[in-house]
């Protein structure tokens, strides 16, 4: 009986949990033998029937065998060899001619290889680079027989430490030979001339000249060579070359290529480019501290996933929005959106076998997964609009549906609210006068407003006038520019005919101290006479206040007075840092006399 209740106790747990997620479980494979990462992932309408099928750039296992795999439901329906690595995986349209059938682009070595309708279409193959001139000559003298293997393979040794062009494919598998399998190979490709061919490290599509959802596409590709290349989608010519300052690894694209696009991309150096259409370099530039495992634009803001286990938020001018620390290593990233409700999120696969959604650094919802993700797609597939597919680090396939009555929230990924949400406030009672109040403020809503404004400007009149005499009458002066930070203070003593004036002087900076300054006094010669009308200040140190004191004697026996005016002045210039005014009392002595 109590392996009963326990067992039931556990199913109706999970039913709990099943009925609580926002997720279908619709097929797991953990022996699906399919190893790739996101850009390798596509959903497409690939015969315009409606069906939308899962193309997959497999690597294979441990990077043998790599191919093509096209998939309907959970069942491969075909699948191709391929001559090297897939880099990227993209569907676009090529034409505006009927029927609209999307053709597949598949980035794979130094060339992309279009299908349509599932069968080979167009081979473009990268433009290639001129040789090392250097290089060129070491192999015309092989050629010629007038350097043997060894020297050669020296030579070429330091061709490659040294030289700002890197060798060809050629010499470098020469330099990764035996000795003895040295002059076999050069007798073997001594006739044939050098080639330097460049790869593709990533590849994404761009709006020709509309921003429908179903207008023709370039594709822009990132090629080893530091460079960004966009292909027209007829004629697969070059539109357009752009040079980065590293590799791109990642490519974000926004806008039509015929009338203005920006474009980012994210480089092996650690930084993310920013550039729009005709700029010849980029227009701005994000710094990381480290380098990027992703890139996902969401709405206007640049989604970057470091190896940092963190995720940025940033501008397209670069300026940085928001970070959100994440529990372990993020793996892979792509894009969530769903168009019925407006959303768009940021999907991390990270290595604790987690899935986390995130609008902006709000997390909505985490998926757990057996084993860690190493590739994301979200979109149609089949008939289901809202489709999740997921691959392992194992090879597995995983494919979840979100539930239509499925609602992303805030939070939504945490255990739930406190329990200080669920307690309700002591609210008071509305009184008789609340009320009152209330419906005085409605009515005469607009009069209390103006009301409100005018005593408020009036206000800020009466500061500006109070600060204005305090600095005529140098109750408190203070130095006005940032650079001379100073601070006077004036009190004077006696009753007279002689007073004795002490000046306060402070430097009120943090840290740095001010030296050679002076100090004299502008007064009335026949009312006053000073012993020191003009003296040095010594060094101010920052925080200290320093006493200056002089004496003035009062020369008029008429019981007047008048203002002694203070100067504080630098070494070598004429405009005063720091002014005050001296109200003198009147001399009690001489009133007297």
């Amino acid at each position: 009986m109590a392996a009963a209740s326990s067992s039931d106790s556990d199913s109706g747990r999970a039913e709990s949990s099943e009925a609580s997620s926002k997720w279908l479980d619709a097929h797991y494979d953990p022996m699906a033998n399919i190893h790739t990462f996101s850009a390798c992932l596509q959903l497409a309408d690939l015969h315009g029937d409606g069906e939308y099928k899962l193309v997959v750039g497999d690597l294979g296992p441990g990077g043998q065998q790599p191919r093509l795999k096209v998939l309907k439901g959970p069942t491969v329906l075909s699948e191709s060899p391929l001559p090297a690595l897939p880099a990227a995986a993209a569907t676009f349209l090529m034409e505006q001619h009927e029927p609209r059938t999307p053709a597949l682009a598949l980035a794979s070595g130094p060339c992309v290889y279009v299908y349509k309708n599932l069968r080979p279409y167009f081979k473009f193959s990268l433009p290639q680079l001129p040789p090392n001139p250097l290089e060129q000559d070491l192999w015309n003298q092989a050629k010629e027989d007038r350097i043997d293997p060894l020297t050669l393979k020296e030579m070429l040794e330091g061709i490659r430490e040294k030289a700002e062009v890197p060798l060809s494919v050629q010499s470098l598998r020469f330099l990764q030979l035996e000795l003895s399998e040295m002059e076999a190979f050069v007798n073997q490709h001594k006739s044939k001339s050098i080639r330097r061919q460049t790869v593709i490290t990533t590849m994404t599509t761009l709006k020709k000249n509309l921003a429908d959802e179903d207008a023709v596409s370039c594709l822009v590709l990132g090629t080893e060579n530091k460079e960004l290349l966009v292909l027209d989608p007829e004629a697969f010519t070059v539109l357009a070359k752009i040079s980065l300052p590293s590799v791109p690894v990642f490519l974000e694209v926004s806008g039509q290529f015929d009338v203005e696009f920006r474009l980012a991309a994210a480089c092996r150096n650690g930084n993310i480019y920013m550039l729009r259409r005709d700029s010849k370099r980029p227009k701005y530039c994000i710094e990381l501290s480290a380098q990027p495992v992703g890139l996902v634009r969401v709405h206007k803001v640049l989604v970057v996933g470091s190896n940092q286990d963190s995720l940025h938020g940033f501008t397209h001018k670069g300026k940085r929005l928001w970070a959100v620390q994440m529990p372990a290593a993020i793996l892979t990233m792509n894009l969530l959106e769903q168009r019925s409700q407006g959303l768009q999120a940021v999907m991390a696969g990270l290595a604790n076998g987690e899935v986390r959604i995130y609008r902006d650094k709000a997390l909505l919802s985490i998926v757990r997964t057996p084993d860690a993700v190493t590739s994301l797609c979200f979109g149609r597939y089949g008939r289901e609009d809202h489709t999740l597919i997921m691959t392992t680090r194992g090879g597995g396939l995983i494919i979840k549906i979100l539930k239509r009555t499925a609602v992303f929230v805030e939070g939504g990924g945490e255990a739930g609210p406190p329990p200080a949400q669920a307690m309700k406030l002591n609210m008071p009672r509305k009184t008789r006068l609340y009320v009152d109040q209330t419906l005085r403020e409605r009515e005469a809503g607009t009069a209390m407003h103006r009301t409100f404004q005018a005593d408020l400007y009036l206000l800020r009149l009466r500061a500006a006038r109070a600060y204005a005499q305090a600095l005529e009458s140098s109750l408190s002066p203070v130095s006005a520019t940032a650079r001379e930070p100073l601070k006077l203070h004036a009190v004077v003593q006696g009753l007279g005919p002689t007073f004795k004036l002490t000046l306060h002087l402070q430097n009120t900076s943090t840290a740095r101290p001010i030296l050679g300054l002076l100090v004299c006094f502008l007064y009335n010669e026949g009312l006053y006479a000073l012993p020191r009308a003009f003296f040095k200040v010594p060094l101010l140190v920052p925080g200290l206040s320093y006493p200056l004191e002089t004496f003035v004697e009062s020369l008029s026996d008429k019981g007047i007075s008048d203002i002694i005016k203070v100067l504080v002045l630098r070494e070598g210039q004429s405009a005063p840092l720091l002014s005050a005014h001296i109200n003198m009392p009147v001399s009690e002595g001489l009133a007297a006399a």
